[in-house]
């Protein structure tokens, strides 16, 4: 039986792996560690990288809490009990360059101690994803990304791909800009153990979708990072930056739990760039790079 135990050592060293993949493909900034306490239970390790040769900000963060459930989250979760465990990697990278993507990745696991011991059925699953949103869509980024979460995707489960890259189109979904975050990726939540796949199953194909965040995003910053880039563009990307900030802090599953259970602020926060504006009705010209990004972001791209 895979146990929370091993759960949270095996997280623990993905973090560490995509950290130091991370330094070295900066070549200038590291990681900033800060070791932190809830106070309902648990802590976890927050990780800051800021002011590099290629990252602005960003944050590769472990966590593993526990105690008991706020009453508005055991509704949300439709749970009776109060106890609970949740252990994770949460990652957010807000690039300097306006033509290297925005990246996000989570992977997580939940459990409720006290449905193991009460004859009850064992509340617990896995959820997780990556996601895209790059200041400027390239189709054959786009393409390359989709296509390597396939081939993760692909080696537990046929439908897993599909699936899942529809619910990361439903749920990366700005309803008041009727626009995608970015590119979509793939999102799953509440993911069991079933005659197909077992926990083990399950909790190597959350292993592997955070082992392929490193050689991915590695892949699509060298892509681009040399590239000249104008003050237009990079005006266009505090733009974007501006979505993506309106997006974590109204409708993110994540930012809310973490609200909601007394998480840490700092860490929780960590997903906001560090400069975005807000310009009253932009409207790109027509027939620019711009517009051409703005009519990429929607639902049911098949890239």
């Amino acid at each position: 039986m895979v146990t929370k135990e091993q759960i949270t050592e095996d997280y623990k060293q993905i973090q560490d792996e995509i950290c130091a993949a991370l330094e070295q493909l900066d070549g200038q900034a590291g990681f900033e560690e800060e070791i932190w306490e809830r106070d309902g239970g648990g802590g976890g390790r927050t990780r800051v990288i800021q002011n590099g040769n290629i990252f602005e900000k960003g944050g590769v963060n472990f966590s593993a809490v526990h105690g008991e459930l706020p009453d508005v989250m055991m509704k949300a979760l439709k749970v009776e009990q109060n106890d609970f465990f949740a252990t994770g990697i949460s990652i957010v990278i807000h690039p300097n360059h306006p033509l290297v993507p925005i990246i996000h990745m989570n992977i997580r696991y939940f459990e409720m101690p006290s449905t193991f011991s009460d004859g009850q059925q064992p509340v617990r699953w896995f959820g997780g994803g990556i996601d895209l949103t790059p200041h400027y869509v390239f189709d054959e980024d786009a393409r390359y990304f989709h296509q390597q979460l396939k081939n993760v995707c692909d080696q537990y489960n046929a439908g897993f791909y599909p699936r899942f890259k529809q619910w990361a189109d439903d749920y990366f979904y700005i309803k008041h800009r009727q626009e995608t975050r970015g590119i979509g990726g793939i999102f799953y939540d509440k993911l069991v153990a079933t005659d197909d796949l077992s926990w083990s199953d399950i909790f190597e194909f959350s292993k592997s979708l955070g082992r392929s965040f490193a050689p991915i995003y590695t892949e699509l910053v060298n892509r681009n990072c040399n590239k000249a880039f104008t003050p237009e563009q990079q005006e266009w990307q505090y733009l974007r930056r501006s979505r993506y900030a309106e997006f974590n802090l109204v409708y993110d599953a994540g930012t809310k739990f973490g609200l909601e259970t007394n998480g840490r602020i700092e860490s929780i926060l960590m997903s906001l760039p560090p400069t975005a504006k807000w310009l009253y009705n932009f409207q790109p010209e027509a027939g620019s790079e711009e517009a051409k990004t703005l009519s990429l972001l929607k639902k049911g791209i098949n890239w």
